[in-house]
């Protein structure tokens, strides 16, 4: 099967909300470089249809999760704007076929970043503010039955990003020390910090920025990186209120209908 028809595959699964069978099953030997083909061609019919490349998120940023998935670094896709939402705001379980919930820490970059060879400094430079966030991921393919190459195909398994409504300027504190808690329907579902994202969030966006830099890609003043789950994925219902409340950066809210 080729990239287009892969893509062509999860297109309609993301528009019918009715998974396929991961590609792998099919393909065991289908490589992270193949599903990268993927999603460079969903991303294409995407913003053919009008949508547009608004941020990146990164995932398997922690150690148990790479050891999961038998990998070393993480992976990423982009966000694209209909895949964003405000705190606060109430999002229709028909909008997703199986979803989690995860909170972040959302950096925004002033400057354009452009690798290779950026560095935690430079990466420290570019960015100006963080956000307080929620990851809804979702799968587009059947019982999260997912493989490294089949995840990164499926936009990373992105479904919306939840922002918060106040970006704090980072200038005298580190973003790797914020502390988190983040609660579903008043109950803790996990606990975490900054520096669960490969050891400190600024790090995750130099990263990200020297792997988009063989590819001809910048991330460019502007958009944002959604640095990594800070916690274990849960799942989330219909009427199910998610709240995570940061450090510095207060809280950010979503309540699924």
């Amino acid at each position: 099967m080729t990239p287009d028809e892969r893509a062509a595959l999860l297109h309609g699964a993301l528009v019918d909300r009715v998974p396929i069978p991961p590609f792998t099953d099919a393909d065991p030997a289908m490589t992270p470089d193949d599903g990268y083909a993927v999603q460079l061609r969903l991303v294409e019919r995407l913003l053919a249809e009008g949508d547009e490349i608004v941020g990146y998120k990164l995932g398997l940023t922690s150690k148990p999760m790479q050891e999961m998935f038998g990998v070393d670094e993480p992976d990423y896709g982009p966000v694209l704007g209909s895949m964003t939402a405000d705190s606060g705001t109430e999002l229709p379980m028909g909008r997703f076929i199986q979803p989690k919930a995860e909170a972040e820490i959302a950096l925004l970059l002033g400057e354009t970043l452009e690798g290779p060879g950026v560095t935690l400094l430079d990466a420290a430079r570019a960015v100006t503010h963080a956000v307080a966030a929620i990851e809804v991921v979702d799968s587009r393919i059947e019982d999260w039955r997912i493989r490294l190459p089949d995840t990164i195909a499926d936009l990373a398994s992105c479904g919306t990003v939840v922002l918060g409504g106040h970006p704090v300027a980072i200038d005298d504190w580190e973003p790797r020390l914020v502390g988190m808690v983040v609660t579903k329907n008043g109950e803790t579902m996990g606990t975490g910090a900054g520096a669960a994202a490969l050891g400190d969030p600024l790090r995750a966006v130099a990263w990200l920025a020297n792997t988009l830099a063989p590819h001809g890609v910048a991330l460019e003043a502007g958009r944002f990186v959604m640095t990594g789950s800070l916690h274990a994925a849960f799942d989330v219902r219909a009427d199910d209120v998610v709240r995570a409340d940061f450090d510095r950066l207060g809280s950010v809210t979503v309540r699924f209908v």
